[in-house]
């Protein structure tokens, strides 16, 4: 007897699930790029194609509706703008909006057969199986030229669900299994996995469970090399509703837990999701309160002005020429002795950049210079193992240059006292947690093993930002200076009734008690004499202990060649009364 509860329909739209990718652009994507590349002198259409390109579609419909505000402007600039506006409707699930901006489009735009892909998936969406299959039939039917970036197996997938829905069981085996032909032949793995559920709903429903299994279980298997969270919670909830027909108890629970264990790391990531928009929105608000501070103590500056420049006429009127040109001397005199002093600090401070710059970005540039020169001779010899090298060992070079001067903007603003600064209550886990989140990558590209045991009571006072450049620069090099196969640790200690202690720990190459030292030593920068091992200069445990100091905070570092490194960092806790 079938269980009481549906299998998992894997209905999700593969053409928009192919447009995800954040680093690479789709062929879809690439089509958009061509295509508009003929619209130049728009900054604000170039802006909204910016962030179409980059999925930011709230920025994207601003600028667009900046550009279609405009009094005078052609038909494409109008149709891609609508074309923009519609595809983000379209992804924040606003069906209705989106309808309203394709239809604003002219038959001539060259992604109209998009436009009838994308109406066609939202009729999906509604449940409007019959008005679905006349978009996807008419784009079936279309020559692959014309398609600009559409998959045929994404076309033919659509149709079969929109039969299955509909129980016209027949039809809706030919079109999955020509989707899934196609799909086989281009080995897509994500759309793979849901046309396999998708097949197996179709003969579950009919009640052929022995056609049905095989393709759940091959759906499961493939579901464990995407990185799809509900896909793999999808699979595993499938295969337990299998093995509770079957009446193995044991294996569905099994299957129940792992549906569980998807379950809650989808919530985790939508939570980490979360909390990086409300910081968004806390920053903007922030800023605007700065924006507001400002224009209120400029409103005072100028009534400051005003009323000196009052004063000086009385003086001027009651104390003479002689003495009205004695003050304006001594003003002048503070005023030239004031710019002098900032002169001098600003040359101080430049003069530290520029040794700074020279010594560590010429390094780099020059690195990059001779990998160039042999990737250009390894491109005319087609030695593909050692281009594959260079290009790795460019990209890392690029990532350092990036990471140092990312260091220096921060530093040159704490040194020029431009940066904001605000002292605030933090939960130390959820900070590391969202830090972590984004090196997630560089961890699985080294196999680093990640654990953070910081406990989620763990309340301290620091400035956020800055507390965020200080993680960021202790977490990367945590990953830089580890080993393949790694293991890189965060927790706190409470020893303190001031501090809370944080430490972050790895198994890495560790460093000489000498560089230990060096890097300790107050605005000491590094030179390769240091440690010939160690890239860099230094900079960014000088900025991290300039922030650190500015929180009230101190730091310190234990370490072993070849055992690894242990950073301690200490930040003033969160009275109970405070």
């Amino acid at each position: 007897m079938k269980a009481v509860f549906r299998i998992v329909i894997f209905s999700f739209l593969l053409y928009s699930q192919s447009n995800s990718a954040q680093q690479n652009y789709t062929p879809f994507e690439k089509e958009i790029i061509t295509k508009s590349k003929t619209i130049v002198g728009n900054p604000d259409f170039t802006k909204a194609q910016h962030f179409f390109l980059q999925k930011e579609w709230d920025s994207c419909f601003v600028y667009t509706m900046k550009q279609l505000s405009v009094g005078k402007k052609s038909k494409e600039i109008q149709n891609f703008c609508h074309f923009f506006r519609g595809f983000g409707f379209k992804e924040k699930k606003l069906f209705k909006e989106s309808k309203k901006e394709f239809q604003l489009i002219t038959t001539d735009f060259p992604f109209h057969n998009h436009i009838q892909m994308f109406l066609g998936e939202i009729a999906l969406e509604e449940k409007r199986f019959n008005e679905a299959i006349k978009y996807f039939t008419e784009i079936e039917q279309l020559h692959p030229s014309l398609l600009l970036g559409i998959k045929k197996s994404s076309v033919k997938h659509n149709l079969g669900l929109c039969y299955l829905h509909l129980e016209k069981y027949d039809t809706a085996e030919r079109y999955l299994r020509e989707g899934l032909q196609l799909e086989e032949a281009q080995n897509d793995t994500v759309a793979l996995v849901g046309t396999y559920g998708d097949m197996a709903t179709l003969y579950y429903d009919q009640y052929k469970d022995k056609l049905a299994i095989p393709y759940f279980e091959k759906a499961y298997q493939l579901s464990k090399k995407v990185k799809n969270y509900q896909l793999k919670q999808n699979a595993a909830l499938n295969m337990a509703v299998v093995e509770e027909n079957r009446n193995d108890y044991a294996k569905a629970l099994t299957y129940r837990k792992e549906y569980e264990q998807w379950k809650d790391s989808l919530n985790d990531q939508n939570k980490v999701w979360e909390v990086a928009e409300l910081e968004k929105q806390f920053t903007v608000k922030q800023k605007q309160k700065e924006v507001s501070l400002l224009k209120a103590e400029n409103k005072i500056k100028i009534a400051e002005r005003n009323g000196l420049l009052y004063s000086a006429i009385v003086l001027f009127v009651l104390l003479g020429t002689a003495v009205y040109f004695y003050r304006e001397k001594t003003k002048k005199n503070k005023i030239i002795l004031a710019q002098k002093e900032a002169l001098s600090e600003l040359n101080a401070t430049k003069d530290k950049l520029f040794s700074i710059v020279s010594h560590d970005l010429r390094s780099a540039v020059n690195a990059m210079k001779i990998s160039n020169a042999k990737l250009l001779e390894n491109v005319a010899a087609k030695n593909l193992d050692e281009l594959d090298s260079l290009l790795q060992r460019n990209s890392a070079i690029a990532n350092s240059t990036y990471n140092l001067l990312d260091n220096l903007l921060h530093w040159a603003l704490l040194q020029t006292k431009q940066s904001y600064f605000e002292i605030t209550t933090i939960r130390l886990y959820h900070c590391v947690e969202q830090m972590v989140y984004n090196y997630r990558p560089l961890m699985l590209e080294k196999n680093l093993v990640f654990e953070n045991t910081i406990s989620r009571n763990d309340i301290v006072c620091a400035d956020q930002e800055s507390l965020k450049i200080i993680l960021r620069n202790f977490i990367d090099n945590a990953i830089k200076f580890s080993k393949e196969n790694g293991i890189i640790k965060m927790y706190t200690q409470n020893t303190d009734e001031k501090y809370c202690t944080l430490l972050i720990e790895d198994n890495g190459i560790g460093m000489s008690t000498a560089l230990q030292t060096a890097l300790l030593q107050e605005t000491r920068l590094l030179s390769k004499t240091d440690n010939e091992a160690i890239a860099g200069t230094g900079l960014g445990m000088q900025l991290c202990k300039s922030l650190l100091q500015k929180n009230g905070g101190k730091l310190d570092l234990k370490s072993e060649v070849g055992k690894g490194t242990k950073i301690i960092v200490s930040l003033i806790k969160k009275q109970p009364n405070g």
